[in-house]
């Protein structure tokens, strides 16, 4: 049983990898805003181009002059090369491929609406995906006994409120609503018993078998967010957000199935590996800090720094019906931090030219890192443009490339009570391609 419920923890691991809405680490979904994705995002919390500041300051919704409508998504492509893997099983090696390219295409949609009331106060809401994944290698592949299939999605509801004191100073506030589904699967090595003369009982291993196990689990929560924004002068914008842990009890259904189809019971103790767990998660709370500069009539520069606080997840514990330990792995997770620059140039009254550079640190350690979530540092470049042809409607686009540094997973993993050792070994890198498309209308 403690085999499958390894299951759980690796949801999260993956769940926690794509929590936080900095920076840092694993496939991460950062995309909210076609506009800030043009300039890297590097003026998430101090500049103010539409309803998407809902999501990156709530502040800044004081500053919007009408009410508005943004939407809009952006696909990922990922490309990932996998050379000199090998595994083994209690040391004798396993066969297998190691294609790469298990990430597919996704795109990742959102939409927000800011509705100033007055001058002091402003409403607003988003929808959009702070974190999702969804990872596939392809049937056959070398390290399935530490995980081949991967598949989490998050999508969040965000009302938000905020009210401008002065000309200077505003601020924001409000709840986000998440709502979390997952899918795992991994090959678990599993002793097939027969009859053994040699052994007390003339029953013992004979050999192994590969069980195909899978986990499906969710769970709601709630967060909430602060924001605040200063403007000395004009010409100069700074901002601050603050987004707070979320607390979710993930409850799954396991199963582990034989070559035949069946479920899985263990022929010594007659236990069915069809079972349940819960395991409590807190993912990390996020501090985001932004400068705007205008330079001129045309030219402003933005400049952003984020602060995870990752060291929160040091351990995943998953535990039983009656409360009893099932699995624990120690994670090891460090605090990462993110920073951007990048700018905006107005070409002209109907055409804005963007660019930006974002350096992304991994929070995760050499010694944990799995083929699950194969990732490291990080270096992303974009650029984008948004085109207005009439007064009211802005059409934004982007494109981004991101390269991650070379990276190695060297995994360990015992199953049937330390009876079966697997490991796998690879050297990865990955890359990315953002393409961006939004929509704002102003009222």
């Amino acid at each position: 049983m403690k085999n499958n419920f390894h299951k759980l923890a690796l949801v999260v691991s993956v769940a926690t990898a794509f929590a936080s809405q900095a920076h840092a680490g694993g496939y991460q979904v950062n995309e909210q805003s076609v506009s800030g994705q043009g300039y890297g995002h590097a003026g998430r919390s101090s500049n103010v181009n539409d309803a998407t500041i809902v999501f990156g300051n709530p502040a800044g919704m004081s500053f919007l002059d009408r009410a508005q409508f943004s939407a809009g998504g952006t696909y990922l492509s990922v490309n990932s090369d996998i050379d000199n893997a090998s595994a083994t099983r209690n040391g004798a090696p396993v066969t297998g491929s190691s294609e790469g390219d298990m990430v597919p295409g996704t795109l990742v949609p959102f939409a927000f609406y800011a509705h100033p009331v007055n001058e002091q106060l402003a409403f607003g809401f988003g929808v959009y995906a702070p974190f999702g994944s969804k990872t596939e290698y392809e049937d056959g592949f070398i390290g399935r006994n530490l995980g081949n299939y991967t598949e989490l999605t998050v999508m969040s509801a965000q009302p938000t409120v905020s009210y401008r004191f002065n000309d200077q100073f505003s601020v924001g506030a409000g709840l986000s609503f998440n709502r979390v589904d997952g899918k795992l699967q991994r090959q678990v090595p599993t002793p097939v018993f027969g009859a053994r003369p040699d052994l007390p009982g003339g029953v013992g291993p004979v050999g192994t078998q590969e069980l195909d196990a899978n986990i499906e689990g969710d769970d709601d929560g709630w967060g909430y967010h602060v924001g605040v924004m200063y403007q000395p002068v004009p010409e100069t914008t700074f901002g601050l957000t603050y987004r707070s842990k979320v607390s979710y009890t993930l409850e799954g259904d396991y199963k582990a199935v034989d070559s035949n189809g069946d479920v899985y019971a263990n022929p010594l103790t007659g236990e069915s590996q069809e079972k349940s767990a819960q395991l409590d998660l807190d993912t990390p709370e996020t501090i985001n800090f932004s400068v705007t500069q205008q330079m001129n009539d045309r030219l402003k520069l933005m400049f952003g720094a984020s602060w995870t606080r990752w060291d929160r997840f040091d351990e995943i514990l998953v535990t039983g019906p009656q409360g009893e330990t099932i699995t624990f792995e120690e994670q090891d997770y460090s605090n990462a931090w993110a920073f951007a620059v990048g700018g905006e140039y107005q070409w002209n009254p109907q055409i804005a030219l963007r660019a930006g550079l974002s350096i992304d640190k991994t929070p995760t350690s050499d010694q944990f890192r799995s083929a699950r979530i194969p990732s490291d540092d990080r270096r992303i470049f974009s650029v984008g443009a948004g085109w207005t042809p009439i007064e009211d409607l802005t059409l934004d686009f982007a494109y981004s490339y991101l390269t991650e540094r070379s990276t190695l997973v060297d995994q360990e993993r015992n199953d049937a009570g330390g009876a079966i050792t697997s490991t796998y070994t690879a050297d990865y890198k990955n890359e990315a391609h953002g393409f961006g498309a939004q929509l704002t209308y102003r009222f």
